[in-house]
């Protein structure tokens, strides 16, 4: 029983969550840290990418 997410809200958050991982690589945090965010963000995008908008590496 989860949370089901398909068609455009689907591709929508598809997007959202790739630019999250982009940006995490990008940053200047610890390789540590980027690695658990990018495994957040891949294993629960959508409250992964909530969490990461407030508190996600910001440089």
């Amino acid at each position: 029983m989860g949370v089901e997410v398909t068609g455009i809200l689907g591709l929508i958050l598809l997007i959202c969550v790739i630019y999250a991982i982009v940006k995490t690589a990008k940053s200047s945090a610890r390789g540590t840290t980027k690695l658990v965010w990018i495994l957040v963000l891949l294993f629960l995008p959508v409250i992964g990418f909530i969490l990461w908008l407030i508190l996600g590496p910001k440089g």
